[in-house]
C-alpha cells in the first residue's frame, strides 16, 4: 500500500547508433569547469572545551529557570482552584443554613 507504483515506460530507452567506419565522428565539447566555492567573509566560531562547558552550563541554567517558573505557575493555578473550591463550599453551607431558618 505504501510502496510507490511506477508506470511502465512506453518506449525503451534510446541507444545511440554505433558510428560506422566511413561516418565522421562528431566533435564533443569539453565539459565546463567546476564552479569555485565562494569564500565567506564571516568569522567561524570555534568552541574550546571551556566555552563548550560554559555553554552547556548556561543551557542547563535556562532549563532550570524555565522549569521553576512553569512549576510555580502550576502551583499558583492549583492553589487558586483550591481556594475557590473552599469558598464555594462555605457559601453553599451559609446559603443552606439561611434556607433552613
Amino acid at each position: 500500500m505504501f510502496t510507490p507504483k511506477y508506470p511502465t515506460p512506453d518506449t525503451p530507452p534510446a541507444v545511440p547508433p554505433a558510428p560506422s567506419a566511413g561516418a565522421p565522428v562528431p566533435v564533443t565539447q569539453a565539459p565546463a569547469p567546476a564552479p569555485v566555492a565562494v569564500v565567506s567573509n564571516r568569522p567561524t566560531v570555534q568552541l574550546t572545551p571551556g566555552s563548550a562547558l560554559a555553554l552547556a552550563a548556561g543551557g542547563g541554567a535556562v532549563v532550570l529557570v524555565v522549569g521553576a517558573v512553569l512549576v510555580s505557575l502550576l502551583l499558583a493555578v492549583a492553589i487558586t482552584g483550591m481556594s475557590v473550591a473552599v469558598c464555594a463550599v462555605v457559601l453553599r453551607s451559609i446559603l443552606n443554613q439561611e434556607r433552613k431558618h
